[in-house]
């Protein structure tokens, strides 16, 4: 007896254990990617802060006006999009582009406190905090010049608070989709029996439906964005893309240009590959419905369930896209973290994939984003390995979600999920003696 409780006692002392560790880590390397942000330090390649300097900026000036970039077909983002980027005009005594960095890390800052309080709750653990941290880090400076890490933040909310106040979910889900639309995928793991997941369904249903009708209400173009995402082609960087980067070795006259506010590749054939992509996307759907169809079903909404599901949901949309921008490791930077805080999650080996892979992408952009345009040696190898982390993650996440849904996964002694718990002595022995 003093034994087992002597064991209870240290993994509670090491569930509640000191936080300094963590924020002293964060704010090491936030005062890197903030060095590099504001150009103290740079990096080959690119610069990344154009985006928010000019893109950014250029926008807010056209949502101060009262109306959403119309004519602009580089604005591809949901009505709640002009909110953080018409922030940075709280901080009026700070340049937009140094605003818009202090108001990101503000919520990384929030973001990080978050997992380590529910890393506090019983069944839950502090990895996915120290995975936020290295994830954000690793993918660099361009984790904070793209408003990514926002939506990242609030899906990660949305996660961690579904279990016990359903209803702020359900709203952290639809204010989320509203940002840039990909959270809507969160509610894939509210598909189950149970008071909770229908009080989510029915927050989100009517929080998104409430705020679509203010935006449109409030200024003409709030739904303008549809029809410039439905024109993209095939990027550079996507998966799918490398069809056609091995094309070029063999002659194909295809080329690489900027349209719609990334680089797409051009020339023939690439309509049937885009149209590729978006096959192996409805692909991915059916097989995503097809194992949430066979899991075993729970009676009631749980955490684990929940981002388990949203994870691999959010893997296969991503390694099926004919787009992948380098700030969507950030969706699954922030959903890798919740798995690992959730102790009953499934997918602790998926989550591990994604800070390989952004720290593989922040080689190919920015530090070799011309190797990658012009599909050299080293920028197709770069993203085959990125490219192959992702999809490697995501049917290994699909995969885990055959197994039961949210079935806590008892840790062993050293506190490993999902290990077989060790027998007692006084245990072991009545059951060795019951099969004789």
């Amino acid at each position: 007896m003093t034994t087992t409780g002597s064991s209870a006692g240290t993994g509670n002392e090491a569930a509640a254990g000191p936080t300094w560790p963590a924020w002293l880590a964060w704010a090491a390397t936030r005062a890197l990617l903030l060095l590099c942000v504001l150009g103290v330090l740079t990096l080959p390649g690119p610069d990344v802060t154009t985006d928010v300097s000019v893109i950014y900026q250029g926008w807010a000036d056209v949502l101060r006006s009262g109306t959403f970039p119309l004519d602009d077909v580089t604005w591809q983002y949901p009505p709640a999009a002009a909110l953080p980027l018409l922030a940075p005009d709280l901080l009026p005594f700070l340049p937009y582009a140094t605003a818009f960095s202090a108001l990101v890390l503000a919520a990384d800052a929030a973001a990080l406190a978050l997992l380590l309080r529910a890393g506090r709750r019983p069944g839950h653990r502090r990895a996915g905090a120290w995975l936020w941290i290295a994830g954000v880090a690793l993918l660099g400076p361009t984790a904070y010049a793209r408003y990514d890490l926002m939506v990242a933040a609030v899906a990660a909310a949305a996660l961690l608070t579904a279990a016990r106040r359903p209803r702020t979910s359900g709203a952290l889900i639809a204010f989320g989709t509203l940002l840039k639309l990909w959270p809507v995928l969160l509610l894939a793991g509210a598909a189950v029996r149970g008071r909770r997941a229908r009080a989510l369904r029915r927050s989100a249903a009517g929080w998104g439906a409430g705020l679509t009708l203010a935006a449109v209400a409030l200024a003409p173009g709030a739904l303008a964005f549809l029809a410039f995402q439905r024109d993209r082609g095939t990027e550079v960087e996507a998966p799918v893309a490398l069809v056609l980067h091995a094309a070029r070795y063999a002659g194909w006259p295809g080329e690489v240009r900027l349209r719609y506010g990334s680089l797409e590749f051009t020339g023939p054939g690439v309509p049937l590959v885009s149209a590729l992509a978006l096959a192996l996307t409805g692909a991915a759907a059916l097989w995503l419905l097809w194992l949430l169809c066979r899991r075993p079903r729970t009676r009631e909404l749980t955490p684990a369930a929940l981002c388990d599901t949203a994870f691999a949901a959010v893997l296969l949309f991503t390694a099926t896209s004919r787009v992948v921008s380098p700030q969507y490791l950030l969706w699954l930077v922030g959903l890798a973290a919740v798995c690992l805080t959730v102790r009953g999650s499934r997918q602790a080996g998926p989550a591990l994939l994604v800070p390989p892979a952004a720290a593989v992408t922040a080689l190919e952009f920015p530090v070799h984003f011309a190797d990658v345009v012009a599909s050299t040696p080293l920028g197709v190898a770069l993203l085959v390995v990125r490219n192959g982390l992702l999809v490697a993650a995501a049917l290994w996440a699909g995969r885990r979600l055959r197994l039961p849904a949210g079935a806590e996964a008892a840790p062993d002694a050293a506190g490993v999920p999902g290990a077989r718990p060790a027998l007692s002595p006084v245990r072991g022995a009545h059951t060795r003696a019951t099969s004789r």
